[in-house]
């Protein structure tokens, strides 16, 4: 959109009271810490009305010149999911077979992780988060993005919170290298996968690590 199309309408969201304001600041904080990443799903569907609500906040996200970026692929078929599946295990199996450091695998010890990954076929949503480093024109030719990962790590970031909010849980699922997505989901060369996240309700017996977030004067400095 060019300048001189562009146009600007008053910004509309009702006043909060001070009060109000640390009141909910510190309601949405006590939420947001019972967030976890999950690996134990159930297989209880979940409303496709809900994923698109989902995916509509996700897309709520600011982005670089507000060229939107990406492209959430949702995927429920049961074939597509074992071929999802099927792809990442090789390529996990690859990684903890030598592929990723010592330490690595270290650090990953204490979660129990694997190369198998059976939630992917479990969880009863798989979605596949794409980044676009450029638009196709109609003339052939690219309409250049900015800000790419850091759009779409934003969006992301809006889409597992939405998750969590409506009561359901997710992981975020990286079985690098991730071009097989591309190829299974039939994406675009200007599209390259950034996450796999599957999403639904935690299964009855989930557990998760006991883990302890850090500190506020371990993560901000104020001046």
């Amino acid at each position: 959109m060019s300048k001189e199309n562009l146009t600007f309408i008053p910004f509309r969201r009702s006043r909060i009271e001070p009060n109000d304001v640390l009141k909910l600041s510190k309601q949405f904080r006590m939420t947001m810490d019972q967030r976890r990443s999950l690996r134990q799903f159930s297989s209880e569907p979940v409303p496709r009305e809900v994923v698109e609500n989902l995916i509509m906040t996700a897309s709520s996200a600011p982005s670089g010149a507000h060229k939107q970026p990406w492209t959430f692929c949702i995927v429920s078929d049961p074939q597509l999911k074992k071929q999802i599946r099927e792809a990442a295990e090789t390529e996990e199996k690859i990684n903890y077979s030598g592929r990723m450091s010592d330490t690595w695998i270290e650090d990953l010890e204490p979660f129990g992780t694997d190369w198998q990954k059976p939630f992917l076929e479990r969880a009863p949503w798989l979605i596949v988060v794409f980044k676009k480093s450029y638009d196709p024109l109609p003339d052939g030719g690219k309409r250049k993005n900015y800000y790419v990962s850091e759009s779409v790590g934003l969006a992301t970031g809006f889409l597992l919170t939405a998750v969590h909010h409506a009561g359901l849980v997710a992981l975020t699922h990286t079985p690098s290298p991730m071009n097989f997505l591309e190829k299974i989901l039939s994406r675009p060369e200007n599209e390259k996968a950034f996450l796999l996240i599957p999403i639904g309700y935690p299964a009855e017996d989930a557990v998760v690590p006991d883990l302890k977030r850090k500190e506020l004067s371990d993560i901000a400095v104020f001046f």
